[in-house]
């Protein structure tokens, strides 16, 4: 449910899981860290003789909660990759962050309407969320007359970036792309291609002015919108051993499934525990969690990951090796991977 708010969300899926699982459920309580108890990452002995340990913050204070097993699915909705082109928040872009947003915006809600309406806005990205954003702004500056989007790519060429529409198995995700399409042609987007931002300014009528890494820089806007993929948050599972891929923070395992510079069809073979599981015994990352940097992300995904997952937990792997997950095909395949700028023609 990427590009969803958190609180649909939780009302349309989680709350009803929530319910059926009653007293199990704690709300308002935080992870903050994961262990062995009483002892740090260093010890080998401890891994197989002591149980896991979770920290948990809540209105009534700190406590330990041991666990035979620990299945991270945080997800990464709370870690967006900030609007740099290098994977740093560009210089300027914390003190700009009044003008900046990193969800699509909410514009059935009056406040945010009122924010964007007549507005010049800058919109980075070019995933389903990038998308969906493009398609609900080119519909409202219809409605409200001197909206503008520029939408700014990092790769070369639009090309690819609307999916395989018809061709697409999954409707919705083809439905999408041909939306998005015709939102770019409708006038009322500006595409900017080959831009990997570097620094936000202000001029002096207050307008954010976007540079790139080759000193290009952009007419001044009054908003931007950064939607351009999440990240993981590691930092609570410091204490636990973890065997991550280098480059997408993903499992090593499942990373030369997913990692975008390898396959451009969005296509992921069928996987389970074996691929999920870490070094530390009991810990397993999945749903998004699990992909790390990696886009394209699917529920069904998610599903069938934590279905074999609990199949290992619960002692039965033949269940755990059986992984039914047949993915609706992209409809887009070239052969490549991401379509980036080369590092010679940044600007």
């Amino acid at each position: 449910m990427r590009g969803t708010p958190p609180e649909r969300t939780g009302e349309l899926y989680l709350q009803p899981l929530a319910d059926a699982l009653g007293d199990r459920v704690r709300y308002g309580s935080r992870v903050t860290g994961v262990a062995r108890r009483g002892w740090d990452r260093i010890v080998d002995a401890a891994r197989s003789t002591e149980p896991l340990t979770v920290r948990v913050l809540s209105a009534e204070g700190e406590q330990r909660i041991a666990a035979r097993a620990v299945i991270d699915a945080s997800g990464t909705w709370g870690t967006p990759n900030p609007l740099g082109g290098d994977g740093l928040p560009a210089l300027g872009e914390s003190s700009a962050a009044d003008r900046i947003t990193y969800r699509v915006p909410d514009l059935a809600d009056p406040t945010e309407r009122a924010r964007y309406a007549g507005r010049r806005i800058a919109l980075a990205g070019s995933g389903h969320s990038a998308l969906t954003a493009l398609v609900a702004f080119a519909d409202f500056a219809v409605q409200n007359p001197g909206t503008h989007i520029d939408w700014l790519l990092r790769r070369a060429e639009v090309r690819n970036a609307f999916g395989g529409g018809a061709a697409d198995q999954l409707p919705a995700r083809g439905a999408l792309g041909r939306r998005a399409r015709q939102a770019v042609e409708s006038g009322q987007v500006s595409i900017v291609t080959e831009f990997r931002t570097s620094s936000v300014g202000r001029n002096a009528d207050a307008g954010l002015v976007l540079e790139s890494f080759g000193g290009r820089q952009l007419d001044a806007v009054d908003e931007v919108v950064v939607l351009t993929g999440f990240r993981p948050d590691l930092s609570w599972l410091t204490e636990v051993r973890l065997d991550l891929d280098p480059v997408l923070q993903a499992p090593r395992m499942l990373a030369p499934m997913i990692d975008p510079n390898v396959h451009s069809c969005g296509t992921v073979y069928p996987h389970g525990a074996t691929e999920l599981a870490q070094p530390e015994p009991g810990v397993f990352l999945v749903g998004m969690k699990s992909y790390g940097r990696a886009p394209t992300f699917l529920a069904l995904t998610g599903f069938a990951q934590v279905r074999s997952v609990v199949a290992h937990i619960a002692g039965d792997p033949a269940a755990a090796g059986r992984v039914d997950l047949v993915l609706p095909e992209t409809g887009v395949c070239g052969g490549v991977g991401l379509l980036e700028a080369p590092v010679g023609t940044l600007s």
